[in-house]
């Protein structure tokens, strides 16, 4: 029995990649489906262990787009992207951050804590989408993962 409600184009873009992902050995990170001003970008953000190189890119791209427009599930038109994460990649999934445990991360909260909406520290522990990081040797802060705008990686790049 139909219910009406269309099914989730990003749900759909991932179900479509996956097996290609698996079978090219990359991990796939985040899909988005974004509008930017007036254009919709559907983006795939690829890893895989020692990083992904732009040749990986080209090949998902390849490989996905016919399947894409085979499907023809998303009515809009739009600009397909394939992209590393990058090394401040943003962390989504439980998995990004019981990968990142002991890692820098920067933390955008939505609403603002005592007039502060920016933290930055070391990723301690998630749970139950509830995200820790110690700011200090001895001050912790926890919030739920659906009060932060981002949590991303924090990467020190010395030139």
């Amino acid at each position: 029995m139909a219910t009406g409600k269309k099914p989730n184009t990003v749900a759909l873009a991932t179900q479509l990649a996956e097996p290609l992902v698996e079978q090219m050995k990359l991990i796939l990170w985040d899909v988005r489906f974004e509008k930017e001003g007036s254009s919709w970008f559907l983006r795939y953000f690829i890893d895989k262990e020692g990083g992904v190189t732009i040749d990986d890119c080209e090949a998902l791209s390849r490989a996905i787009n016919p399947l894409l427009d085979e499907e023809d599930f998303i009515d809009q038109s739009y600009y397909l992207e394939v992209s590393s994460p990058g090394i401040e990649r943003d962390l989504v999934k439980d998995w990004h951050f019981q990968q990142y445990i002991g890692h820098e991360v920067n933390v955008r909260l939505i609403r603002p804590v005592e007039g502060i909406r920016d933290f930055a520290g070391q990723l301690t522990s998630y749970e139950n989408g509830v995200v820790t990081i110690l700011l200090d040797e001895d001050l912790e802060m926890s919030f739920e993962k659906n009060e932060t705008a981002f949590v991303r990686l924090r990467e020190e790049i010395d030139f």
